[in-house]
């Protein structure tokens, strides 16, 4: 009965949160790229004249507050540090290089040292201290007079400036050259498969045709059909919210470390690895209610009906939406023993194809920042993309190694690991996040490490010594400055980046993400392509998009071997078939990320 009471309680609350509209604080409202209406007088006069192009940034990086505007009719460029008190915006200015003349100096003395103060006309324009010439820095104090989703309003000493917000289009409309490169992108990579496979001839071409029309149905539903779409927005804002609740715990263990991040170091030390905490032990919890179970049984009896496919199969792909690579399989333990070749590489190709709940809301923040509309944005990619991605592993599977055996199509799922209480389940999963936490952090610490001494090589000594630098700046027009790690990997993905609809302005950056990701990890290239984004370096941001799904699963060398040693453990007698398909399941993996890419891409 406590069972019982405890799953509606949580269904409710979750309900709820997914209808929720957030009730955001000033300091996150003003976080736009503002256009500039007009600057007038409280008589309504104009006190500057305001262009079409005109603007004010202000925004929260790894660097602090920051905030940039531009007044091209006026000749004004400006930017520097915000701070925001009670509804006070303070704007701290870059200082300009000194270049004016001085008229008089006069030594000064603050908190017992002496520096040499320099002013023009009166006014006090730079000093010199420590052997340096400091020019003086501005501050100005605004009243927020007005600020809303789509209009902000401030003034100073009688001046009104007002801007105005409209969020940009970043989702483009089906046209027949989207439609065409994506036909083009699956035949690719259908071939590829094919040419990879063990047995050609036997390929069950009616359950590959029902998988490729299944993910794009889910696309289709999920970023075109309004209904569907508001779902899965409602589902997006209950993983945002979660990012809310986690900054909660967060603060009250780290402080202001999380509130004022000067680093991207804080920003995963102390925002994204404790999210992994925090959902893992909600998953736990939902398994332990049994929640988790009714939903990916849904989705398995789906798939199982659709393509025709053995229960367990079915189950562990549905599982992987939700669970990790070595997580899904605990809810067909009891099937592992007996699985055939055909069925294990399925299981294998799953794991590698999707990713754990966990890290999706460790992504959509490292992805969306501090802006909610954003985090909203990703959020509902990374959820599209994980649930495509379960029948694209299935496809990717059963093309590089059909299924000849007979096989059970008895859909049951085990109740591994529940937990003797909801306190246990939350302390088990409160356990399993902090492992996967550490090795999160531990693989970023290793492998950009890693990273950072092949370019070493790469740049100071083979680039240096043969000049492969300076060709390489002026061959990339400066997009690539010297001879590395991300120059080798981007060139060599570009071509199926293009596949997959990028541009061929951008193709080189996708597919250099694509392979950081299969070297690598995935954490890895988000990352890099969180930093690019920032940094504007995509010349579209349906190039962004298609990276999203691209990143989107555990298809990584390292992978391989966390699940022969996951999996193994639960069918020992297993180890050496993993062993044997371990490249497969990566090929396999990353073709299934390829190919929720692909189909998004003819989408949007």
């Amino acid at each position: 009965m406590a069972k019982r009471i405890i799953r509606l309680i949580l269904l409710l609350f979750i309900l709820a949160s997914c209808s929720k509209k957030q009730d955001l604080p000033l300091s996150e409202r003003i976080v736009r790229n503002w256009k500039y209406v007009s600057v007038n007088n409280t008589d309504g006069q104009v006190f500057r004249k305001v262009g079409n192009d005109d603007f004010l940034i202000l925004e929260k990086s790894n660097l602090g507050n920051r905030f940039k505007y531009d007044l091209k009719l006026e000749g004004i460029h400006a930017s520097g540090n915000w701070e925001l008190n009670d509804s006070i915006l303070q704007l701290t200015y870059d200082a300009e290089p000194f270049t004016a003349t001085a008229d008089s100096s006069v030594i000064e003395v603050d908190d017992n040292n002496a520096v040499l103060a320099i002013y023009k006309d009166g006014k006090r324009t730079a000093e010199y201290r420590n052997n340096q010439l400091l020019p003086e820095r501005k501050k100005r104090a605004f009243q927020i007079a007005e600020c809303t989703d789509n209009r902000l309003v401030f003034t100073e000493q009688g001046i009104n400036f007002t801007f105005s917000y409209t969020q940009p289009v970043i989702e483009g409309s089906i046209s027949f050259h989207s439609v065409f490169r994506g036909l083009l992108g699956l035949a690719s990579l259908i071939l590829i498969l094919l040419l990879l496979s063990s047995h050609r001839s036997k390929v069950n071409w009616k359950l590959v045709f029902s998988g490729i029309v299944m993910q794009i149905v889910f696309a289709f539903l999920i970023l075109k059909v309004e209904v569907v779409k508001n779902v899965f927005e409602a589902m997006g804002n209950f993983f945002v919210l979660i990012l809310d609740f986690t900054k909660a715990g967060s603060s009250f263990v780290f402080g202001n470390l999380v509130s004022n991040p000067q680093s991207l170091g804080f920003v995963f030390a102390f925002q994204i690895l404790p999210t992994i905490l925090f959902f893992s032990a909600l998953t736990s919890l939902l398994f332990y209610l049994g929640v988790l179970q009714k939903v990916v049984y849904a989705f398995a009896w789906l798939m199982s009906k659709t393509m025709r496919m053995s229960g367990a199969e079915s189950l562990s792909a549905a599982g992987n939406i939700f669970l990790g690579q070595t997580e899904s399989p605990l809810l067909i333990r009891p099937y592992l023993d007996r699985m055939s070749r055909s069925e294990m590489l399925c299981i294998m190709c799953g794991g590698m194809a999707t990713i754990a709940g966990g890290v999706m809301a460790a992504y959509i923040g490292f992805l969306g920042g501090d802006d909610p509309v954003m985090r909203l944005f990703y959020a509902k990619h990374l959820l599209a993309a994980s649930i495509m991605s379960a029948p694209a592993a299935i496809v990717a599977a059963k093309i590089l190694l059909p299924q000849t055996e007979a096989i059970d199509r008895t859909l049951h799922v085990s109740k591994e690991r529940l937990g003797g209480n909801f306190l246990e389940a939350l302390a088990n999963g409160t356990t399993d996040g902090l492992r996967l936490a550490v090795n999160v952090g531990a693989m970023l610490i290793v492998f950009i490490a890693m990273i950072a001494m092949v370019n070493f090589i790469l740049n100071d000594w083979i680039g240096s010594w043969t000049g492969l630098n300076a060709a390489i700046a002026a061959m990339t027009h400066g997009r690539y400055e010297v001879f590395s790690l991300q120059f080798i990997l981007g060139y060599i993905g570009a071509p199926l980046a293009w596949l997959m609809g990028t541009c061929k302005e951008d193709m080189v950056l996708v597919g250099q993400l694509l392979g950081e990701k299969t070297i690598l990890n995935e954490f890895v290239a988000y990352t890099t392509l969180g930093s690019l984004k920032t940094a504007g370096a995509f010349t579209e941001q349906k190039s962004v998009i298609i990276a999203t799904y691209i990143l989107c699963g555990f298809a990584n060398f390292a992978s391989i071997g966390i699940q022969i040693g996951g999996i193994g453990a639960l069918a020992p007698e297993q180890k050496p078939v993993l062993a044997k398909l371990g490249f497969k399941a990566l090929i396999g993996g990353t073709a299934a990320s390829l190919f929720t890419a692909v189909i998004v891409g003819a989408i949007i």
